[in-house]
């Protein structure tokens, strides 16, 4: 990248490209520098420090990941809905892991109600709309589908899976197949 025309959106940019390659953690002013080509304190006229750096670059993915899932939604509901959403998780986190981790980066509340984050949320609550499961469950229903998408890219990407038979790819599918199952029964509430 050429120094000219520097600008936070592109320091941002360039520190989610050197965290999918090198790692979200080895992102710091320093490092990003060297790879533009520009002093340490050239940087600081775009980002106020290493943290104000990683909430950029956390704030980008999650737009990222929050317009890919948008688009996989389009036009879907119910099973088809969950899949979609669920790949276009997955399919991040294999694509991007340093904007995967990125993504999972402690916001403070104010970048977290200005980021897509809220977004994700939505998108999610559409899906469980689909699927008739009670308002007042939302939270938990989405809490379980964060729960279970994180868990298993962390895992696999983790190198967790490398070990058996059958295939991660297998197991993504079942796994989905009984988060369905359970979406379609989710129980009644029964006392408080």
């Amino acid at each position: 990248m050429v120094r000219a025309g520097l600008t936070a959106e592109r320091v941002a940019q360039a520190g989610a490209e050197l965290a999918d390659e090198a790692g979200f953690d080895a992102v710091t002013p320093s490092a990003l520098a060297r790879r533009l080509g520009v002093q340490v304190a050239s940087l600081y006229s775009h980002v106020r420090s290493a943290h104000d750096l990683k909430v950029r670059i956390a704030l980008l993915a999650l737009g990222e990941l929050a317009a890919r899932a948008a688009e996989a939604l389009a036009g879907r509901s119910g099973k088809d809905a969950l899949v979609a959403f669920a790949g276009v998780y997955r399919d991040y986190a294999r694509r991007h892991p340093g904007r995967w981790a990125a993504a999972q980066f402690r916001l403070d509340p104010e970048h977290a109600a200005a980021s897509a984050g809220p977004e994700h949320t939505r998108m999610m609550r559409a899906i469980l709309r689909g699927y008739d499961v009670p308002e007042a469950d939302h939270p938990h229903a989405v809490r379980l589908l964060g729960s279970v998408f994180h868990g298993f890219v962390a895992l696999e990407s983790g190198g967790g899976f490398g070990h058996s038979a059958p295939g991660a790819g297998q197991s993504w599918t079942r796994i989905l197949e009984v988060l369905d199952a359970t979406l379609r029964n989710w129980p009644e509430r029964t006392g408080s």
